[in-house]
């Protein structure tokens, strides 16, 4: 089969009403502005458990980014009541803070297995993960966990 029937046999999904594409890129814009707070709150909770706090710059050593850009950020996840901020101790998850982490953790777990099942390098499921994470709904997150399991039932 040449490459042009093959293309021509793809299935094409008919152009969507305007109401649900709105929603889709509004969905997709929210799900920005809350994966940076998350990216942030589940790494404040790595290091401290790791580590038995969180500093400044070692945030912004495994973010890659400038330590301004972690203070911002910090000074907003204060904001929202996330983290609690120690002169001279680091940057601690409140109970809002940790819930978070625990969930996007949760989320980030799932979507690394779902990738190892179906046969994606450990590295590279890591690295996709960390995008796929903030932009799949809980539905197809359960779906996920479905095959995960349909998955590990076949291999015992």
């Amino acid at each position: 089969m040449s490459d042009q029937t093959a293309r021509s046999e793809e299935i094409t999904m008919p152009l969507i009403d305007p109401e649900t594409q709105v929603e889709s890129f509004r969905q997709t814009r929210s799900n920005r502005r809350t994966e940076l707070v998350e990216d942030y709150v589940e790494l404040i909770a790595d290091l401290i458990d790791d580590n038995g706090e969180a500093r400044q710059v070692e945030i912004a050593q495994r973010l890659g980014v400038a330590q301004p850009t972690v203070a911002k950020m910090l000074k907003r996840l204060a904001a929202e009541e996330l983290i609690v901020q120690r002169p001279y101790r680091g940057v601690f998850l409140t109970a809002a803070g940790r819930e978070i982490a625990e969930r996007s953790k949760a989320r980030h777990e799932i979507v690394v297995s779902f990738l190892l099942a179906l046969g994606i390098s450990p590295a590279t499921a890591r690295i996709d993960a960390e995008g796929i994470e903030h932009h799949v709904s809980d539905e197809t997150l359960e779906a996920f966990g479905r095959y995960i399991r349909r998955a590990d039932r076949k291999a015992q």
